[in-house]
């Protein structure tokens, strides 16, 4: 079974303050759960109806449950926050879109909430006797979870923005990086794209990054979809995804990723093919 198929009942057994507007969740059955590794993710299914991806941010050496960690920024994630003990959700997963591979030498370079793909990797290259570093960045100490959780090593860089100011630049948090070293890069889009733009100018090949929030789109061009069943049409512009422009029409249009590669947001085609809507583009008839 596909692990996007895979739906597992889970218990939130504990809902924990991990920072300002931070919460974690303990998430169990009473049984193993599915293996994963660094840099997983899970589908959480809410009550609402509503699907998000989070991080797994534990240790995947505990396989009776799953810790995930959200930041209150929108209405599902408003709706984690006010998760009880004792709620039953469904998630699916766990997969990895962001896989941790090799032996080092490791940079790794987390802004606020991206810390929670980022932290079991630290974990495991340390577990590894890897050559690593760590630049943990954001907007104050306060707001930024897992500080605890960290190795005490003078490895660990904490730039929170209230000490250090906002980073000028990707080369700002690139000064620790280690020749030949693989980077790891999670958090928000101009973070990821200051540190990707500096490190191409390094010619480092060995490049990993995840973000929270859909890539910018970029000379898009303008297409038209249309809905077979109902024989509306939409026209898309060139600077909005068919997502966008479904959920205006659609409210209830699945989606969760909102970068191409979970699936949820497939739509069947009349041609017999698939579209991803947050990311494929070109005029389409879909079997809606």
């Amino acid at each position: 079974m596909r692990a996007i198929d895979r739906n597992l009942s889970l218990v939130v057994e504990e809902v924990r303050s991990e920072a300002e507007g931070v919460v974690s969740l303990r998430l169990a059955n009473g049984g193993p759960l599915p293996g994963w590794r660094p840099g997983a993710h899970v589908d959480l299914v809410l009550p609402s109806g509503l699907v998000r991806q989070y991080s797994l941010c534990g240790d995947p050496a505990e396989t009776d449950h799953y810790r995930i960690a959200v930041r209150k920024i929108g209405v599902a994630s408003a709706e984690v926050h006010a998760l009880s003990p004792g709620t039953r959700v469904t998630v699916r997963g766990p997969r990895t879109a962001f896989p941790f591979v090799g032996g080092g030498p490791f940079l790794f370079i987390a802004g606020g909430i991206g810390i929670t793909p980022i932290l079991p990797m630290v974990r495991r290259a340390a577990a590894m006797g890897a050559d690593w570093r760590l630049v943990y960045t954001g907007r104050s100490r306060a707001s930024m979870p897992f500080l605890d959780g960290l190795p005490d090593d003078d490895r660990v860089r904490i730039r929170p923005d209230t000490e250090y100011g906002i980073p000028a630049s990707g080369a700002e948090l690139l000064a620790d990086l280690p020749e030949g070293a693989a980077v790891y890069c999670c958090g928000p889009v101009p973070m990821i794209t200051g540190v990707r733009v500096d490190l191409a100018l390094t010619g480092a090949k060995a490049v990993h990054f995840e973000r929270f929030a859909p890539p910018p789109i970029v000379a898009g061009e303008p297409f038209q979809l249309t809905l077979r069943r109902s024989g509306q049409v939409l026209q898309v512009p060139g600077d909005r995804s068919a997502l966008d422009v479904l959920l205006e029409a659609r409210p209830a249009t699945p989606y969760s990723c909102r970068q191409g590669f979970c699936g949820t947001c497939a739509v069947p085609a009349a041609d017999g093919s698939s579209m991803r809507i947050c990311v494929d583009r070109g005029t389409t008839v879909l079997d809606l």
